[in-house]
């Protein structure tokens, strides 16, 4: 897996792209839906006590796409990725944000260091035998009360399926239901799991957004976002 997105070092914005241009929505929509996503859940998960912010690690960086969008309301921000041709990338484009390659399964960092680990989009690259461990590594380097945040795609919307079908990395992707993905939070001993769909409708306009939130227990937007308490 780490030698598949070495080789997407200096493509992957094009691929994405490529992989999305059907929708009419540029790749930046989608990475700014995340980023106020996981603003709010810093908030509503109260992990705001450090005066710059919560330590956070994103965890499966890839080239660190995400982290023009986070760097502002997250001083703190970590990421770490097991291709170190994307972490070269992420910090060349974000001087700002400390990185680190390592060799999988564990994750680089020492227990309770981070009040935040998220991962997006990276659970169905992991085979499904190491879904487990992967969820308690990130629970193992959150300090007890942070929280461990999944994102994933929604396999029960039809146009994301096109934009996995769409993406040549997805090949092998194997696309996790929030139901898995709350299950494997809860049997890792994780606990306050819940669960919201976001990226429903083509548009960052706040009414849109306030529409979204109301609808955000139905299996609709074009991702899910499940998060936990250590």
């Amino acid at each position: 897996m780490a030698t598949l997105f070495d080789s997407y070092r200096s493509s992957y914005d094009n691929v994405v792209e490529d992989s999305v241009s059907f929708s009419g929505l540029k790749h930046d929509f989608f990475l700014e839906a995340k980023a106020d996503l996981l603003a709010r859940l810093i908030v509503e998960r109260r992990l705001v006590g450090h005066p710059d912010g919560p330590r956070t690690l994103d965890v499966g960086c890839g080239i660190g796409a995400l982290h023009p969008y986070l760097s502002k309301i997250l001083p703190r921000l970590e990421g770490c990725d097991i291709s170190s041709e994307s972490i070269e990338r992420a910090r060349m484009d974000n001087p700002d944000v400390a990185y680190q390659s390592y060799i999988a399964p564990s994750l680089p960092y020492s227990d309770n260091t981070f009040d935040l680990a998220f991962a997006v989009c990276v659970m169905h690259h992991v085979i499904p035998q190491d879904w487990c461990g992967f969820i308690r590594e990130m629970k193992r380097i959150v300090r007890p009360g942070g929280c461990v945040t999944i994102i994933e795609h929604n396999p029960l919307n039809p146009l994301t399926r096109l934009a996995v079908l769409r993406c040549p990395f997805d090949e092998d992707a194997v696309l996790l239901s929030h139901r898995k993905t709350a299950r494997l939070l809860q049997d890792s001993g994780l606990r306050n799991v819940r669960s919201e769909y976001f990226l429903l409708l083509p548009t960052k306009a706040r009414p849109a957004r306030s529409v979204e939130r109301a609808l955000s227990r139905l299996p609709f937007g074009a991702q899910y976002a499940t998060s936990a308490i250590v």
